[in-house]
């Protein structure tokens, strides 16, 4: 036992691994619902490893903070610009009145009961469930008045309060929105009514007549059919067929046609007879169900040989932004090619008729490769899978960012600055808004952007807790159990006037209030539990403009609330 401690004194990072790893473990246990996550996981288990007294060196967390909070603002940066000046801004003031309540309440609860700055400070990060609002706060701690000891107090006595309060500001979150918030604004069925009118109303196009929901992950499939219906009777052009389909709200293409015995592409078919075998295409929700209207589905795995391509285009085409799916999808280029699913900031949202695409959005398109790579110009950018992440553009850009936060303002004998955690963030807003607009450069993959969170983030949080572990016991007999009932009120209060505004200021309808009190939150969990008791995912279209608004304000009111107590 002496030898794995003085192995991990001596070595340090191996003892931010072993945080790491047994902190995600314990992070994906669940009982019933409730479940510590993986950021709350990841601080107790440092604490429990800090207890071999450990010494970090001071750099290590930074390094990765900054990665964490340029991957942010990378990730957010296009929607949060497009809201600035697009149709979104009822939902960006909304944001902005959101966050400045979750920062006056808990600044308000803070002063009352004579907390200090670091006290403070853990009580935002918990309350909010603002993990990153941490480390922009410690940055700012080094520029206030206060003695060494006072600041290394602050600084070991935030990660305790942090974990007292965060508990209920994720499950408590979650259940306020998914059910107080819908009985706040009629009741359940009240609430889930207005959402199936609210999707029938948004589905109404053109082209696509389905008044349900569908489920934007549902693949795109390609079938096969024997040609038997009535309709087929004196043989129909590939053409007629699709017309006859687009009348029973069914958009689907030919892809492919046997006849004779011969396997034959569109463009050489003249006339598809009764008996002769077709391959459609299109989302499923159009071909499953009764095959009267055209036929029995044939199995004919030679017929259906053929390459289909599945593509993401990152929206930048003119053309195609600011239109609506029913618009897209009535493009010339789009003829053949599906929408499979669109994701906004990283969150998925339906995919129906009247839903307007913005520029940035990710379109991934199902179709033959022919069909795809001329529907793909016309979009934005074919963002093709790659394993290659552009280290210039993330190095270079959190050095700048970090430049540019340092700066500071002095305002009489306080200085302020955005910190170069503040600026790293920015800096990703604005490198991810450009990428959006430019996709040609700065590409950085899916998964690159989830590690750079995730690891970034708790790389952070596990140096934190280790270098707390020593003195956490003491710091929790400190500030009491009452710290964690003042965290109810910090979390409930802003959420619970939050839907009141929403639904009487804003007149925002149930579901997408909902939605826009939990992005402004940022709170991922409440999204999911919102559209588990309203069965729709309506509530995300309020939920990735003021995820991104959110997401800037709480971190940065890390740095206004030391500033306000000190």
């Amino acid at each position: 036992m002496d030898w794995i401690v003085q192995t991990l004194r001596a070595n340090p990072s191996l003892a931010v691994f072993l945080t790491i790893g047994i902190g995600f473990l314990v992070g994906q246990l669940k009982y019933k619902a409730f479940s510590l996550g993986t950021v709350t996981s990841v601080l107790l288990v440092g604490v429990v490893v800090g207890q071999l007294n450990i010494p970090i060196p001071g750099p290590l967390k930074d390094v990765f903070f900054l990665m964490f909070l340029f991957a942010i603002g990378y990730s957010v940066g296009p929607q949060f610009f497009q809201a600035l000046r697009g149709d979104g801004l009822k939902q960006v003031l909304f944001a902005v009145v959101l966050c400045v309540m979750c920062l006056v309440v808990t600044w308000g609860v803070s002063v009352i009961m004579g907390y200090n700055v670091g006290e403070a400070l853990g009580l935002l990060a918990g309350t909010q469930t603002m993990s990153a609002a941490l480390g922009a706060g410690t940055d700012t701690l080094a520029s206030i008045p206060g003695t060494p000891e006072q600041k290394k107090a602050w600084v070991d006595i935030m990660p305790v309060c942090y974990a007292v309060t965060y508990v209920f500001g994720t499950i408590g979150s979650a259940y306020l929105l998914a059910n107080l918030g819908p009985a706040m604004l009629g009741g359940i069925k009240k609430v889930k009514a207005e959402t199936v009118e609210l999707e029938k109303k948004m589905n109404e196009g053109s082209v696509n007549s389905d008044p349900n929901y569908i489920n934007a992950m549902r693949p795109v499939v390609f079938r096969a059919y024997k040609a038997t219906a009535d309709f087929f009777a004196g043989g129909k052009t590939i053409a007629d067929i699709e017309q006859y389909l687009l009348g029973q709200g069914r958009r689907l293409f030919v892809e492919r046609v046997r006849s004779n015995g011969t396997i034959i592409e569109p463009g050489d078919v003249k006339t598809v007879n009764p008996g002769d075998e077709i391959v459609l295409s299109g989302r499923r929700e159009f071909i499953i169900g009764d095959e009267q209207w055209i036929g029995p589905e044939v199995n004919d795995a030679a017929l259906l040989d053929f390459p289909a391509e599945q593509l993401d285009i990152t929206v930048s085409s003119k053309g195609a932004a600011r239109k609506t799916v029913d618009q897209i999808r009535s493009m010339k280029s789009m003829y053949g090619v599906s929408i499979k699913s669109i994701k906004r900031s990283g969150v998925s949202i339906p995919v129906l008729s009247k839903v307007e695409v913005k520029a940035g959005d990710v379109i991934t398109i199902v179709g033959l490769a022919r069909e795809v790579n001329e529907a793909a110009p016309q979009l934005g950018f074919a963002d093709r899978r790659s394993t290659k992440t552009d280290l210039i553009f993330v190095g270079l850009g959190i050095f700048l960012g970090g430049i540019i936060g340092s700066l500071a303002l002095h305002f009489g004998s306080v200085p302020v600055s955005l910190s170069t955690s503040g600026g790293a963030l920015i800096m990703g807003l604005i490198l991810g808004w450009l990428r959006s607009k430019h996709p040609t450069f700065g590409r950085i993959p899916q998964p690159a952007v989830w590690l750079m969170n995730n690891l970034g983030l708790n790389m952070f949080i596990a140096v934190i807790g280790i270098t707390s572990g020593p003195s956490f016991i003491s710091g929790l007999k400190e500030v009491g159990f009452l710290l964690f009932f003042m965290g109810v009120i910090c979390t409930s209060v802003p959420l619970i006037m939050g839907v009141l505004i929403g639904h009487k200021l804003f007149k925002f309808p149930a579901a997408i209030n909902l939605g826009c009190c939990a992005g402004g939150r940022t709170t991922t969990a409440s999204l999911g539990a919102i559209q588990d008791a309203l069965g729709s995912s309506i509530p995300a279209m309020g939920y990735t403009v003021t995820y991104a608004i959110g997401n800037t304000l709480l971190i940065l009111w890390g740095v206004v609330i030391v500033i306000l107590m000190a």
